[in-house]
């Protein structure tokens, strides 16, 4: 394992990190998951990513569970708020003061720990004034309830302004949560150049485009089973991608990937960790083995003309426009 500073700041990260968002309390049985969290560990894997509204609240306690008895000091929890949760009354979403304060504490509740150490708005609040929001999260900061503060899915725009009143405040956002991948890569034109200047680093989400560029699903034919596309719970965000033009454009990438060596999957991976503002990509796994082949992307160099071969294949199908980084018209959804 390799590990990167997160943005501006003396704190580092597993290049890859160990996601729960549609695994654990969802997909795989809890016995299951500790499995894939301990094999993550064994792999170097320390940083470990969740959020309160995954499988609403349940999944924290999973991992809260799974990571019982490591060392606090050898591992970099991060969670997230901002999504209804619980009984989704007024109050259980978005970014007010109320809710951070409420869902921290929550948070560190399910998760077993007395600090997270990176807390992050897990989208834009267009109700809440930001004002309320980030004085909130410096306060969250200075009770030492969170270590450091970043953002996720938030536009250019919306990231500069946070970050000029964290200034203000006494604090630092040193990250973004993004979608990142060979088939979404809106971030690239307005969102990196912002972050470059300001001082954060990417973490991305779904670098491997919810398995799609793993080459598991064929054109023209059925999913396979136990796969996330033939799973009804978790399903609805993978199905967008499954035609039969996005699939024949991923089984051009075969060759490729072996050429270089490495399965399609960590051919996804060591492509995002390619761009110098990612300092790690996320990884979900409903198996160890799944967590030890992700390994395998760490370190990998892909050379310059092989990264101009990838944008060249998807050139008609990748998702560019920075305006997809959307917040929320309405906090209750």
């Amino acid at each position: 394992m390799k590990y990167r500073y997160l943005g501006n700041s003396g704190f580092k990260v597993s290049e890859l990190i160990y996601g729960n968002w549609l695994t654990h309390a969802t997909q795989i049985e809890n016995e299951a998951a500790y499995a894939t969290v301990h094999a993550a560990l064994e792999g170097g894997i320390t940083t470990f990513d969740t959020a309160d509204v995954y499988a609403n609240q349940a999944a924290e306690v999973v991992l809260g569970e799974a990571l019982k008895g490591q060392r606090r000091e050898g591992l970099e929890i991060l969670t997230k708020v901002y999504w209804p949760v619980a009984e989704r009354k007024p109050n259980d979403t978005g970014l007010s003061r109320k809710h951070i304060m409420e869902s921290i504490n929550g948070s560190l509740k399910r998760l077993q720990t007395d600090y997270v150490d990176l807390y992050q708005a897990h989208r834009y609040d267009v109700e809440t004034p930001l004002e309320e929001t980030m004085q909130a999260f410096a306060d969250i900061v200075r009770q030492g309830k969170a270590l450091y503060i970043g953002v996720s899915e938030w536009d250019a725009e919306q990231i500069r302004a946070g970050h000029k009143l964290s200034k203000e405040l006494g604090f630092q956002l040193i990250s973004s949560q993004p979608q990142y991948s060979m088939l979404w890569r809106v971030i690239e034109a307005e969102v990196i150049p912002t972050c470059e200047e300001l001082g954060l680093s990417q973490i991305v989400w779904s670098p491997m485009a919810q398995g799609v560029l793993t080459g598991k699903y064929l054109p023209g034919q059925p999913v396979p089973e136990n796969s996330r596309a033939a799973n009804e719970k978790v399903n609805s965000f993978i199905q967008k991608l499954l035609t039969d033009e996005v699939l024949s454009k991923v089984q051009e990438l075969k060759p490729i990937a072996d050429d270089l060596g490495i399965t399609m999957a960590q051919f996804s991976l060591a492509w995002v960790l390619q761009n110098k503002n990612v300092a790690a990509a996320i990884v979900g796994a409903t198996t160890p083995a799944q967590i030890t082949s992700n390994l395998g992307a760490v370190g990998v160099e892909i050379p310059a003309d092989v990264m101009t071969k990838v944008s060249e294949i998807f050139a008609s199908i990748a998702v560019t426009d920075p305006r997809e980084t959307k917040a929320p018209e309405t906090r209750l959804v």
